[in-house]
């Protein structure tokens, strides 16, 4: 994986899957790349920012949610064991799911696990073990195994609510936080007018320089940026869920032109908007077979 700078913490994934564990902390600022993320806490509990809410992760619950949009740990216990996995968002799109399921969870839906029989716990801290020594055949089934689990908590997920909104008490940090939730559920909402920062901070009730301060405390950006890559994100989505053309792609997320969101998108993905409508065209299982024989040749 790699990152990009300050504008920074873009991580895009070229087809890479990884799982990973380690000790959580609150992050010093929000990141963003093109993998669908699962997290299993082994303890304690942790605090994300994520599409306008404050999402509580219990230990022994597995949470889901698309990392293309700008999401931070704010709050986290001590000593706090994490696995993460991250499934690059061609394999995502090609898993036989729901497609509004789908299209949900590219939108912003963060998914939690409702009941916990202790069976996570297990699988995950193996999935991470093997994950580093593994050929490319055990590889493969530990991808598989992650997929699966996926759907299954998709599925559990139907017809529930799962977001849980939790409020800081009202400290300095938790104001600031509090600013961050009102004018990211207002982008959320806004993201595809073609509105400005002073518009967004108007309609708020708050002054510019106030929300700037906030979202620089918290999410380490400024409102603008952030305004940016979620549009980005919601581009994303449309880009490898829909069949509208680049041009209203570009109007339906708010930029101006179709040159500016052309500049914009490969500025903060390394690739134009058509390169990567091509790239998240899932392959058959027979077109990666002949692929494999063509280069045994």
């Amino acid at each position: 994986m790699k990152r990009r700078g300050e504008r920074g913490e873009w991580t895009g994934s070229r087809g890479a899957f990884l799982v990973e564990c380690h000790t959580a902390d609150a992050m010093a600022s929000a990141h963003w790349h093109d993998h669908l993320e699962i997290n299993l806490l082994l303890e304690g509990q942790m605090t994300y920012l994520f599409n306008g809410r404050q999402e509580v992760v219990e230990a022994g619950r597995m949470v889901l949610f698309w990392a293309a949009i700008p999401h931070q740990t704010i709050l986290v216990s001590d000593n706090a064991p994490l696995v993460c996995a991250y499934l690059p968002l061609v394999d995502f799109l090609a898993l036989p799911i729901d497609k509004d399921a789908r299209r949900l969870i590219m939108q912003g839906r963060f998914l939690a696990d409702q009941l916990s029989d202790g069976s996570d716990a297990i699988a995950f801290p193996r999935w991470e073990r093997e994950w580093q020594n593994a050929d490319a055949v055990r590889q493969r089934l530990i991808v598989d195994e992650v997929k699966v689990r996926i759907r299954r908590l998709i599925l559990d997920n139907a017809d529930a609510a799962t977001s849980t909104r939790h409020t800081v008490g009202t400290t300095t940090k938790g104001h600031a936080v509090r600013h961050v939730e009102i004018l990211s559920d207002l982008i959320n909402s806004q993201f595809s007018n073609a509105i400005s920062v002073p518009d967004l901070t108007k309609i708020a009730g708050m002054h510019e320089t106030t929300a700037n301060r906030a979202f620089r405390d918290v999410l380490g950006m400024s409102v603008n940026e952030y305004l940016t890559r979620y549009r980005i994100a919601r581009a994303m989505q449309l880009l490898t869920d829909t069949d509208r053309s680049v041009l209203q792609i570009a109007f339906d997320c708010g930029f101006g032109s179709s040159s500016r969101f052309y500049e914009t998108f490969k500025e903060r993905t390394g690739t134009t908007p058509r390169q990567f409508r091509i790239s998240m065209t899932p392959i058959s299982p027979f077109d990666r077979l002949n692929n494999e024989r063509a280069r045994s040749f």
